[in-house]
């Protein structure tokens, strides 16, 4: 792979690296531009070291090149800060347009994984939207007020409610939604469009 990558133009590979301590180490003395990374890598894996490649040096990217195509994997490599995700079996051209295209500041994403992005996708968004519904009208009410940083006092004087009511809205809605803080809340109330940056 090294091989192929400096016989094409524009790619210069300047370091390999055989674990996740290693890639920091090497990443930090010659400066790449892209870094390919395994997931399954031994003293830490691909996941956390890119967690922390992202955090030390934001410019650097990321791709990931696993044979994982499942959704966990996928999700977890864009949240710790990927750019793109390759499976081992792709073409070496295509390992080539992925570089380019993340180097030019796209995300890239493998075509054999990218239906398993829209089936996670559409399996969170109809779980949230059936989730919904088995809220009451009130407290769906609580949800949105709760969601744009309401307290519970003013949630009381907004919906001429008691405090103590309130607080039952609002345990009902972690009960039901399955919540187990308010961050949980947050999230699901951006993702499900009740509420918007």
């Amino acid at each position: 792979m090294a091989d192929f990558l400096n016989d094409t133009a524009d790619i210069d590979v300047v370091a390999q690296a055989g674990n996740g301590h290693e890639v920091l180490e090497k990443v930090k003395s010659s400066q790449p531009d892209v870094v390919l990374m395994d997931i399954e890598m031994p003293r830490m894996n691909g996941i956390d070291t890119t967690a922390a490649l992202h955090k030390a040096f934001p410019d650097i990217k990321t791709i990931a090149l696993s044979m994982h195509d499942e959704q966990p994997y996928i999700r977890s490599m864009f949240e710790a800060g990927a750019w793109g995700y390759l499976l081992k079996n792709c073409a070496y051209d295509q390992l080539g347009t992925a570089i380019n295209q993340v180097y030019n500041g796209k995300k890239y994403l493998d075509n054999d994984v990218s239906g398993s992005i829209i089936e996670d996708y559409l399996e969170h968004f109809s779980w949230g939207a059936k989730k919904q519904t088995e809220l009451s009208e009130r407290e769906a009410e609580v949800l949105k007020l709760l969601a744009e940083g309401s307290s519970v006092r003013e949630i009381s004087d907004t919906l001429f409610i008691s405090v103590k009511t309130v607080g039952s809205h609002k345990q009902n809605i972690f009960d039901k939604l399955e919540f187990g803080n308010m961050a949980h809340l947050f999230k699901f109330a951006f993702k499900n469009g009740i509420v918007s940056l």
